[in-house]
């Protein structure tokens, strides 16, 4: 054997030794592992509850009453939950049989358990005593989500035995029940009664205000049958019914059907509804893109003085406008002035033909319309609006009357959202006129009772300048803003009311048992019968799946959170509206191009509420709402190799793409934050078009002079909460975004 051989053969000998060894040692690893491991948790009754009734089986159901088997003292709630589970699936017998075993043992939740009792009952043609069975509905602590229902099963168990009883009762609390299925139940009973005058106006009730859902089409299969059995004896709808489904079809777009309904409306009518309906059906072809015919159908009228003239002078306007033909829109809105001063057709015509003035930049034409529609119509909610968009033009103009129109809007409109604009400017006038006292006045008053709002951002800016800070606040300019009916919000309970406990004690027994609809159902039910609002949204957003879904509970529930100062709700109340998930990436992403962490995060909650898998009717995609065009465009630059659109809706690519789409447009503006945030929202080409309007002497005054309201929110939106993510979650910030923040002032 060679030298050679020998070697190779002792290598390879101490190498299979050596790789034994290693097997072997990572086998007993392996094995530690497992036996360190933890069993595989058990399921608890939510996560069984939730399963079995997204896909119901035979398995699903046994899981759950074998969990009721084990866990005796959760076994009502897991009782409950089939119960209600098997009603959903039209199992009457099996919810019947369910619900029996946790009658009585759930205390807390007895109105759920009588409410589907009696109701599986009368589904199963059970109906002996089911009044004594819902008696638990309207007995409890607080009143029960299904009060009102509950009177529905009661008629209904009523209407085979005594059908005007059941009516009887229905119109008793008719004010309770849930609609329509309220008028639906009502008409059944009234038709068992033999009393079909009653059913047929009961189910044109519903027929004619509804579009869609069972109870409609039950209504319209027994209004066929009723016509036939009643002959001459039926009841036509009255026109103003008819109107309203006709009006119901055009709100959801349903132009053809709409404008079949209004024709046939014109032809079985008379006086005031048939001109209605002639408008109406021309209203229908302007809607659906047919201006031409709508113009030409509308000239063709010959009406009488009245409402439908009114609305017939209107909508010419409308087409003139839609036309470019700005003559025939003035002459459309005089007409209007001369015939019908005070119709609120002309206020619509009014404010509609500013609007088009707004857009292309022609105030000798917008302002003179708007001061009409708030001198004519002071008390209409749209006077605000006219009379702020005249009050800045006057301002941003160097009109010698914005001071007094200032204070006129700031003691006619208190309440309007333009307040926070009106005092910002009336301070930033004052400033101009050296009266640093009454400026400071207006900028504390701003960061005191409007903090949450975009005009306190730069008025906190405005009272670090030194001849801000040091001058007292004016005595006179005090007393005006405190003599001004302000909104002010009330501060979040520190304490519950026995109500607002039972409310979530309740809803934290129907999560349990997986019942989380049920469970925000009782929340948001308690929110609107006295109990405390804000406490019963934090219970609900508390338990949410996801930020976003959290949020968007908060603002349905506490919808003037903006008006409230930080420091009169608790920490939760803010971090569950402004959320910030996925904050490293947002962080790394945002120093990694140079952006205010606070900024990026408070576009993302402006654009999709941090939903990742959030796309827009634009087709734009994920957190930073990214149009799968530009993505593609974006990707390699901000090192996302291997791009789909499909990429967009995961976080980390979104930030990446998105944070150097905002980068190259906030270098493609000098910088100008409030340029590149309107430019994000409506476009480059129009940003460049709204900045040649006005020498503008900062960035608030391009804010409020952009035209399109939407975009002037979103800026005003973002820079708010950028403002707000910086004040709760300060420990994010650092040079960087100090320095970007500049650009915003």
């Amino acid at each position: 054997m060679t030298m050679r051989n020998c070697l190779a053969n002792i290598i390879r000998g101490r190498w299979f030794r050596l790789l034994g060894v290693v097997c072997l040692a990572a086998a007993l690893v392996t094995a530690a592992k497992r036996a360190a491991k933890p069993a595989v948790k058990p399921a608890d009754l939510a996560t069984l509850v939730r399963s079995y009734r997204e896909s119901p089986s035979p398995a699903r159901r046994a899981a759950v009453e074998a969990y009721a088997a084990r866990h005796p003292q959760e076994a009502a709630l897991a009782r409950l939950a089939v119960g209600i589970a098997a009603f959903e699936q039209k199992d009457f017998a099996a919810a019947i049989e369910a619900l029996r075993k946790a009658e009585g043992k759930l205390p807390q939740l007895a109105d759920y358990t009588g409410y589907y009792l009696a109701a599986a009952r009368v589904e199963s043609q059970e109906a002996t005593d089911v009044a004594a069975g819902l008696a638990t509905v309207h007995s409890g602590e607080v009143r029960s989500l299904f009060a009102g229902r509950a009177w529905l099963v009661e008629a209904r168990a009523l209407k085979t035995a005594d059908p005007l009883q059941a009516a009887r009762l229905l119109r008793q609390h008719y004010s309770e029940l849930p609609q329509p299925e309220g008028d639906v139940t009502l008409a059944d009973c009234y038709q068992a009664a033999g009393d079909l005058a009653h059913a047929a106006d009961f189910y044109q009730r519903v027929y004619y205000q509804y579009l869609t859902g069972d109870s409609v089409t039950r209504s319209a299969a027994a209004l066929l049958a009723l016509k036939d059995a009643m002959g001459a004896g039926y009841p036509e709808p009255l026109p103003g019914q008819m109107l309203r489904r006709a009006d119901r079809l055009l709100e959801a777009r349903a132009y053809g059907e709409a404008r079949s309904e209004y024709r046939s409306i014109a032809e079985r009518v008379a006086g005031l509804e048939r001109d209605q309906a002639r408008v109406r059906a021309a209203r229908a072809d302007f809607l659906d893109g047919k201006t031409s015919a709508a113009c030409s159908l509308l000239r063709g009228l010959a009406l009488g003085a009245s409402e439908a003239d009114a609305e017939r002078f209107y909508y010419l306007q409308e087409c003139a406008r839609q036309s470019g033909d700005d003559e025939a829109m003035q002459a459309a809105v005089r007409q209007l002035g001369e015939k019908f001063p005070q119709s609120p057709w002309r206020l619509k015509a009014l404010v509609s033909a500013a609007n088009r003035f707004l857009l292309v930049n022609r105030p000798e034409e917008y302002v003179p319309l708007y001061q009409a529609a708030y001198e004519d119509f002071p008390s209409d909610p749209a006077a605000g609006l006219c009379h702020w968009k005249v009050t800045f033009h006057a301002y941003l103009s160097g009109d010698a009357r914005a001071g007094d129109l200032l204070r006129e809007h700031l003691r006619r409109y208190p309440t309007h959202p333009s307040t926070g604009a009106a005092v910002y400017f009336l301070g930033r006038l004052a400033e101009a006129g050296n009266d640093f006292s009454a400026a400071r006045a207006c900028y504390e008053l701003l960061d005191k009772s409007y903090q949450n709002h975009y005009y306190a951002v730069p008025a906190r800016e405005r009272l670090r300048r030194p001849e801000i800070a040091v001058a007292p606040a004016s005595s006179g300019t005090v007393q005006f803003l405190a003599g001004l009916a302000f909104p002010a919000a009330k501060p979040v309970p520190a304490e519950k009311t026995p109500a607002t406990s039972v409310r979530i004690e309740r809803s934290r027994l129907l999560r349990t048992a997986g019942l989380n609809d049920l469970a925000d159902g009782e929340l948001r039910f308690g929110a609107r019968n006295g109990g405390q609002t804000a406490l019963l949204a934090l219970e609900m957003a508390g338990a949410a799946d996801a930020p976003y879904q959290a949020m968007r509970i908060m603002k349905s529930m506490a919808p003037g959170y903006l008006d409230l100062p930080l420091n009169d709700a608790p920490r939760q109340f803010w971090d569950l509206l402004f959320p910030l998930p996925y904050r490293g990436e947002l962080l790394l992403d945002a120093r990694q191009r140079n952006l205010d962490p606070y900024l990026l995060a408070g576009l993302i909650r402006q654009e999709s509420e941090f939903n990742p898998e959030a796309v827009s009717r634009a087709n734009a995609y994920g957190l930073t709402q990214v149009r799968p065009a530009t993505g593609r465009l974006f990707a390699r630059r901000a090192g996302v190799p291997r791009y789909n659109t499909r990429l967009l809706l995961q976080p980390a690519a979104n930030l990446k793409i998105g944070t150097a789409i905002f980068r190259s447009m906030l270098d493609q503006n000098g910088g100008r934050i409030v340029e590149t945030l309107a430019a994000y929202n409506a476009g480059p080409s129009r940003v460049a078009e709204w900045r040649s309007w006005y020498t503008y002497r900062e960035p608030a005054e391009f804010v409020e002079a952009i035209p399109f309201s939407e975009t002037r929110e979103y800026v005003q939106a973002v820079l708010r909460n950028a403002e707000f993510y910086r004040r709760l979650y300060d420990r994010l910030e650092d040079g960087k975004a100090v320095a970007q923040r500049k650009g915003a002032r």
